[in-house]
C-alpha cells in the first residue's frame, strides 16, 4: 500500500498487476492494471487513461503525486 502524506490517497498495487486506488472517503476511486519495468510503472485505468510513476529512493512518484509505503501497525 502507498499513501501520500496526509493519507488522502491510498494505492495498492496487487500482486495480480491490478492497482486500486482510493481518495479520501471514495474507496476504488480509481482501478486499473499496472506493469512494471525496473523501478518504472505504466498504469491503464479501467477508463482507459494511462499514468506512469516511479520508485527512486522507496518514494513513489505518480505523476504530481508523491506516495509512502505505508507503515504497518508493530
Amino acid at each position: 500500500m502507498w499513501v501520500t502524506l496526509d493519507g488522502h490517497i491510498r494505492q495498492e498495487l496487487l500482486p495480480d498487476g491490478r492497482y486500486d486506488e482510493a481518495r479520501g472517503e471514495r474507496s476504488s476511486a480509481y482501478t486499473g492494471r499496472y506493469t512494471v519495468t525496473g523501478s518504472h510503472l505504466d498504469y491503464v485505468d479501467d477508463t482507459g487513461f494511462t499514468a506512469t510513476g516511479d520508485i527512486r529512493d522507496g518514494v513513489l512518484y505518480h505523476e504530481h503525486l508523491v506516495l509512502y509505503r505505508e507503515q504497518k501497525p508493530s
